[in-house]
Formats: C-alpha cells, sequence, structure tokens
C-alpha cells in the first residue's frame, strides 16, 4: 500500500479500535457495581450491558446505505456524535435506567459498515483485503485492551470515568475522520465491502450464511452473558480485587491465543476449516459445563475460562473467512454486514437474556445456558458445506480489453482461465469480481485483463 492508504488504515482502524474499546470497556467491572446506581436489578444490568447491541445492528445497515447516498464522514462523524452523547449520558447517570438510555444511545453511532465503505472508497481496488484485515486486527486488540484497562480505569476514575474517557475518545476520532482521513474522490457503492440494498436478498437466502449468522449471534451471547458473572466470581472464589483483575485476564488472553494460533493454521492451510470450527464450539459447551459445576473451585474457574477463550479466538479469526468463502463472490460486503448485524444482536440477546437468567438461577445458569446455545449451534454446523478454498480477487479492466469484446465474452474469457472459479462483473466500474484457485490459477492469464495488477 502507498503512504495515503498506510494514513487511512492507521486512521481509521484507530477510529473503530477506539469506539470499540469504549463499548467494552465496561464488561469487567458494571456487573460488580451496578447495584450502586438505583433501582437496579440482574436483569438491568444485563439489559444495560447489551442494549447498544441492539441498536447497533437495527442501524448499522440503514447507516451503511445512508452514507452511499450523503457520504461517509457526515455519516460517520454524526454516528460518533450521538456516541459521544450516550456517553455522557451514562456518565452523568445516577440510575440504571440513565445508564441503559446512553447505551442504548452509544449503540445509535453504527458507523461500523460506513467506515468500511470509507476505506474502500480510499483503496486502490487490488489491496483493499490488506485493508479490510489491518481494520479487523484493530477490533480483537481493543477488546483485549479493554478487558485490562476497564477494571484499572474503574479505580482510577470510576464507573462515571469510564464513559467521560470514552467520550473523550469518541470525540478524537472525530477529529481524525475530520482531519487526517482524506475527502474520497468518488464514493460509490463496493459489493466487496460496503453493503448493497439489492443484495440483502441474495445473501439472506444463503443457508450457509444463515448458518453463520446464527454462529456468530450465539457466540456473542455467550460471551456477554459469561461476563455478567465471571468478574463476581473472579472477586468471590479467586479473591482477587477487582483492580488486580487484569492479572487473570492478560495471562489467559495471550495464552488463548497462543494456543488457537495452531489450530486457525490447520484450518486454513490443510483445509480442516469445517472440522476445527466444530471441535471449537465443543470447547465452548466444555468449558461451559466446567463453569457451571467449578465455578466455586479456583482452578476450574480459571481452567474453564481458558478453554472458552481459546475456542473464541478461533472462532472470531474463522468465521469471517469462512463467510467469505460462502458468500458469492459479489455480494461479500453484503454478507458481511448481515454477519455483523447478528453479532451485535447477539451481544443483546446475552446481556438481556443472561441478566434474566442470573436473577433467576444465579451464574451457573447462566453457564449452562451458554452450554445449551452452544449445542444449538453445534447442530446448525454439523449441516455446513465443505468451503471452497478460494481467494477473492479484483481485477480493473483494461480499456482495451473493454473495447474488444462485450461483457459476455470477457466473462467467459475470465471463467475459462485455469483456475478462475467465479466471475462477476461490474460494467459501470470497469471491474471484475473473481474468485480463484491460487495452486490452479494461471495468474499470468488474469493480468492480461487488467492495467493494474489482478
Amino acid at each position: 500500500m502507498n503512504a495515503l492508504e498506510w494514513r487511512v488504515a492507521a486512521s481509521l482502524s484507530a477510529v473503530y479500535a477506539v469506539r470499540m474499546l469504549g463499548l467494552f470497556m465496561i464488561l469487567p467491572v458494571f456487573s460488580l457495581y451496578a447495584n450502586t446506581l438505583s433501582g437496579t436489578t440482574e436483569f438491568l444490568t444485563g439489559l444495560a450491558i447489551g442494549i447498544y447491541g441492539l441498536t447497533q445492528a437495527l442501524l448499522q445497515i440503514p447507516m451503511g446505505l445512508a452514507s452511499d447516498r450523503i457520504g461517509r464522514k457526515p455519516v460517520i462523524i454524526g454516528g460518533l456524535l450521538i456516541f459521544a452523547l450516550g456517553s455522557l449520558v451514562a456518565a452523568l447517570a445516577d440510575s440504571i435506567w440513565l445508564i441503559i438510555l446512553g447505551r442504548m444511545l452509544q449503540g445509535m453511532g453504527a458507523i461500523a459498515a460506513a467506515t468500511m465503505a470509507l476505506a474502500a472508497d480510499l483503496t486502490r481496488d487490488e489491496y483493499r483485503a490488506r485493508m479490510m484485515a489491518f481494520i479487523g486486527m484493530s477490533i480483537g486488540l481493543s477488546f483485549m485492551i479493554a478487558m485490562i484497562a476497564g477494571p484499572l480505569l474503574h479505580d482510577w476514575a470510576g464507573l462515571a470515568g469510564i464513559f467521560w474517557v470514552t467520550m473523550g475518545l469518541a470525540l478524537f476520532s472525530i477529529a481524525l475522520i475530520a482531519f487526517a482521513v482524506p475527502q474520497p474522490v468518488q464514493i460509490r457503492a463496493h459489493r466487496d465491502a460496503g453493503i448493497l440494498q439489492d443484495y440483502l436478498r441474495k445473501a439472506l437466502h444463503n443457508p450457509a450464511l444463515l448458518r453463520m449468522n446464527a454462529g456468530v449471534f450465539i457466540l456473542h451471547l455467550i460471551m456477554t452473558a459469561n461476563f455478567l458473572v465471571v468478574p463476581r466470581l473472579l472477586t468471590e472464589q479467586v479473591n482477587l480485587a477487582v483492580v488486580e483483575h487484569w492479572k487473570i485476564y492478560l495471562p489467559i488472553f495471550l495464552l488463548s491465543f497462543v494456543l488457537a494460533v495452531p489450530m486457525i493454521i490447520v484450518a486454513e492451510k490443510y483445509r480442516q476449516v469445517k472440522r476445527l470450527l466444530l471441535l471449537a464450539i465443543m470447547l465452548l459447551i466444555i468449558a461451559e459445563l466446567v463453569l457451571a459445576w467449578g465455578n466455586d473451585l479456583s482452578f476450574a474457574l480459571l481452567a474453564g475460562f481458558l478453554v472458552f477463550f481459546v475456542g473464541f479466538n478461533f472462532l472470531e479469526a474463522i468465521q469471517p473467512s469462512l463467510v467469505a468463502k460462502y458468500a458469492a463472490v459479489d455480494a461479500k460486503g453484503t454478507a458481511m454486514g448481515i454477519f455483523s448485524s447478528a453479532q451485535f444482536l447477539g451481544i443483546f440477546m446475552g446481556g438481556s437474556l443472561g441478566g434474566l437468567v442470573d436473577q433467576q438461577f444465579g451464574s451457573s445458569g447462566v453457564f449452562i445456558l451458554s452450554a445449551l446455545m452452544a449445542l444449538v449451534w453445534l447442530g446448525l454446523s454439523f449441516n455446513l458445506p465443505q468451503p471452497q478454498f478460494f481467494t477473492s480477487r479484483i481485477v480493473k479492466l483494461d480499456t482495451a480489453v473493454i473495447n474488444s469484446d462485450n461483457w459476455h465474452d470477457i466473462h467467459q474469457r475470465l471463467l475459462a482461465i485455469p483456475g478462475v472459479r467465479e466471475v462477476a462483473i461490474v460494467a459501470q466500474e470497469q471491474l471484475a469480481y473473481v474468485k480463484v484457485d491460487k495452486s490452479e490459477l494461471d495468474d499470468q492469464a488474469l493480468r492480461a485483463f487488467s492495467a493494474a495488477p489482478a
């Protein structure tokens, strides 16, 4: 990537990361201190944690589509202002209902799709996948930092302090969008990175993608439900002060990452994605059962937490890759938008349903609920088709190629290239979206269609 693209990658990754950091930082502490707010119950505590997922899921696709019409920056800056307003309301709150309102407003700043579309506008077609991967890595990093920073920041500034910092991060992100990120020369819908209204039905009628959406919904339901009760158990069973919870989170996150990486490599390199997907879901079930029946024992609690995050880290990394494999070559961006909305709905259900179960049945009930949900996911995943290990590419068609043939003939010629498995041509953009089998691809023949690298 060139210098401009690196600047865009760094700026938008920072915007994405600090926004998610602000949303995640209350996870490890809120359930411990919610009872200091008037009107609190376990259900309302869970609702406060998860409510942002509902508004995020409902508004993400509409705001992404709106950014195609009125511009990326106005939508992103407007979303960040709403997010900052929600943080302000939560920082000043003295009741659980005001926290819920603040978190709901935070979720209404649903800028994920518009941010991805802006990144695509400012990146050359052949480097777009690299840009998206760079932004994606920042999300995982922000989650890990939030789990460590949340308890430390709470010890220093209290619950309100977390929301004040979150508001400051939102305002900093607005400055980045306004001054560090260039204005795109042209705004267009990107089939690989943006959401297209005409493709929503196509993505929603794909059985494999529906199972993937159910999977990410359940994964984030379980994760959110767990964080309603795990901080309390670390305090009660491991006898750790909240400010010291990072001493558990940091080594578990690092060790689980080290253990998940070989699984990711085997899944992709040796084409064992489906088997390892099923194995990772079984790890979730085992972890939740260990947590349900042994949460009064420090060793069982920590072991269950570690096993959970081994499975979680693998699934977080591999699921977007599977969505890309199952989606049509020209509908990947739309499929990812729906997938992301399902993820946020899972966060909402994990908070609200987990809080309700915690109120009625306690910590063990939450873990049993999570195990049952993972078991449902395991059943759904057995019917997933074996994915094809094809790579997506974007070919900027050379003018000479366009002038020499009609679009149908160009489509057929591209399909005739050894290793090319799927082709979709967007005539008005002079682009061809292709899926290729890299082991068989005649790369030189594909490059011949493009003046730029294919």
